[in-house]
């Protein structure tokens, strides 16, 4: 299968089955401790690879797909939001799995699962690398063993982002479809928002709105994949459907091709995006971190193979930017709030 059925819509990819991503800069966080989720800063642009037949490499044009920019160690994340109705959505780190560690498969599989449970997983920093937590993704050269697909497999091949979607079954969907009505029919004979004390500004966004969440290989020194920097308070949620509600071949791919700022002006004549922000000045700014908390989910478990995985310091050297831990009030807390404990007395 080809990337034909993927579009691109300003810069979401807009995979079939309703399912939208984004690509999405942010602050790299400290290779040590655990942090609040940071948070975005604009979008990476996305260009078609065949818009680009006489300045891409030939595997590339082989590949098809996208590409976008990225400077060396800078962080990413991926954003779903404007998924329009539930989908399968696996996401491969240089063609190895990054919720399993698994290599890439067209199958689901639940044991250990190898996607992602769309709506309900709303972002992905990085790879499921301990239990509540991502390590997130940062961008190294091919080539030093840095990257997942290294450390994972012991070869670069690959480097980039796959993805890959899969839709319900004609039977799970009209399932869904009866159950969403039958919820709509419920909101309907409910109160609207803000009536038991909830400002009607803090209702949920509307479907498909943005969350209002926080706020490769050419030539040796081109090639680009994604290794691991620091680690961040996130799940990776089980998925609560069974593996028979999901169509078990792929409806959509796509491959998304990761450039060096220089080759991105000369492949496209682009400028490329500014250089990434610097965190401590974001900090210090008093701008927020985010925490997100879903009660109903369940996360699922990391694997070996992907517990394993190093950060890119260990190849690159130590990380000279400065950082500055966040104030509590920094950090906001999206979705469900995880409540108080509940105080006890004398009996």
């Amino acid at each position: 299968m080809t990337d034909a059925a993927v579009r691109i819509d300003g810069n979401a990819l807009r995979l079939p089955g309703g399912v939208a991503v984004r690509f999405m800069r942010t602050l790299r966080l400290p290779e040590t401790g655990t942090h609040a989720l940071p948070p975005g800063l604009g979008e990476f642009p996305v260009r078609r690879v065949a818009d680009f037949p006489d300045t891409v490499p030939a595997e590339w044009r082989a590949r098809g797909g996208v590409m976008l920019p990225v400077y060396l160690r800078e962080a990413m994340w991926l954003n779903f939001a404007g998924t329009a109705r539930p989908a399968a959505l696996q996401v491969g780190v240089g063609k190895v799995c990054a919720v399993s560690g698994e290599p890439w498969s067209d199958r689901l599989a639940q044991q250990p699962q190898n996607y992602l449970a769309l709506p309900r997983q709303p972002w992905l920093d990085g790879i499921n690398s301990g239990k509540g937590t991502v390590r997130q993704f940062v961008a190294v050269p091919l080539g030093l063993g840095a990257t997942v697909e290294g450390q994972v497999t012991g070869e670069e091949v690959w480097g980039g982002v796959q993805l890959q979607t899969f839709p319900l079954t004609e039977e799970a969907l009209a399932e869904y479809h009866r159950q969403e009505r039958r919820r709509r029919e419920r909101r309907h004979r409910m109160p609207a928002a803000g009536a038991f004390g909830m400002p009607p500004q803090m209702a949920a966004p509307a479907p498909g709105a943005a969350p209002m969440r926080r706020k490769s290989a050419r030539t040796a020194g081109t090639a680009m994949g994604l290794g691991v920097g620091g680690s961040m308070h996130q799940e990776v949620y089980q998925d609560d459907r069974p593996l028979r509600d999901w169509a078990e071949t792929p409806t959509g791919r796509v491959f998304v091709h990761l450039v060096t700022p220089p080759e991105w002006r000369r492949i496209t004549g682009e400028a490329p995006p500014p250089s990434p922000v610097d965190r401590a000045a974001y900090t210090r700014a008093g701008l927020p971190w985010f925490d997100y908390f879903d009660e109903d989910a369940e996360d699922v478990a990391p694997t070996d193979a992907l517990a394993a995985v190093k950060p890119v310091g260990d190849w690159l050297g130590d990380d000279l930017e400065p950082w500055q831990q966040p104030t509590p009030g920094q950090v906001i807390p999206l979705k469900d709030a995880p409540g108080k404990p509940v105080e006890d007395g004398d009996w």
